[in-house]
């Protein structure tokens, strides 16, 4: 088939720009793009402005960038059923094996929405029905997906976040502090801001590019009587491996030798 016979001028103006910006988080001027694709800016200027109304781009001063809405629709098809296939029996072999409740979950468009979850085998529990919306800047889930991003798609969640109902405020410099300190680990840790007695887990599990693309989460109940169950330690730890062998499987393994496990951090 002669394709040249099927060209479509503009939509390749689009896609070059689109796949240009790929691969430059920190975004591009008018001139930077138009030098890199060997247009003038008159060439592309009614593109980009195209691009920016339709939701794909985002102006940060004079730059250009890519915003998450490719990001969105791509977690509207196969690849998140194709996500959550592999991990539902990963995550069930986990929970019957350190006897907590599981969860993954996405990004979606300023919150975070949970695509699978798997229940303990035990008598007591806690769990999020599938479909459910959390927040976004204050679980453990959403500061993973926050915290393994570039800066610049960062800053972009943050401008689309909405609030669930009861999300808390966190402030932008506890906000920085607490991800920082998840990138520093490779997991978040913390107290639930929602219900008492629970404390998060929650792992990321990176796409292609080395950003995370879902995280491995658990309301971690601790039990008082005798019964035999694994420390938030070797869940932890379990957890870990669960994320690591779920990365690979999803084409990318950039999990990283820290040498800190949870009980450590």
């Amino acid at each position: 088939m002669d394709t040249t016979r099927y060209s479509a001028p503009a939509l390749e103006k689009g896609l070059d720009i689109i796949e240009l910006l790929a691969g430059h988080p920190e975004g591009l001027s008018l001139v930077e793009l138009g030098r890199a694709l060997g247009r003038t800016t008159a060439e592309i200027f009614r593109m980009v402005v195209t691009l920016q109304t339709r939701g794909y781009l985002v102006a940060i001063g004079e730059r250009y960038a890519l915003s998450l809405l490719l990001f969105q629709l791509a977690h509207r098809h196969q690849p998140v059923r194709s996500l959550v296939s592999t991990a539902l029996p990963l995550m069930t072999q986990l929970a019957d094996e350190v006897k907590q409740s599981f969860h993954l979950c996405v990004y979606q468009a300023g919150r975070v929405l949970i695509v699978a979850g798997v229940e303990s085998p035990e008598r007591w529990g806690f769990s999020l029905k599938v479909g459910t919306l959390i927040g976004m800047t204050d679980t453990a889930s959403g500061q993973v997906l926050m915290a393994f991003q570039e800066e610049v798609e960062r800053q972009q969640m943050l401008r689309l976040h909405v609030p669930v109902d009861g999300e808390q405020t966190v402030d932008e410099k506890t906000l920085a502090h607490d991800l920082a300190q998840i990138r520093q680990r490779g997991f978040a840790r913390m107290q639930s801001r929602q219900v008492k007695g629970v404390r998060n887990l929650a792992y990321p599990v990176f796409g292609r590019h080395g950003h995370a693309i879902a995280t491995l989460t658990t309301p971690y109940i601790e039990r008082i009587d005798n019964a035999p169950v694994p420390s938030m330690a070797e869940v932890g730890t379990r957890m870990k491996e669960a994320a690591q062998t779920l990365t690979s499987l999803m084409g990318l393994n950039v999990y990283w030798e820290s040498g800190q496990t949870e009980a450590e951090g």
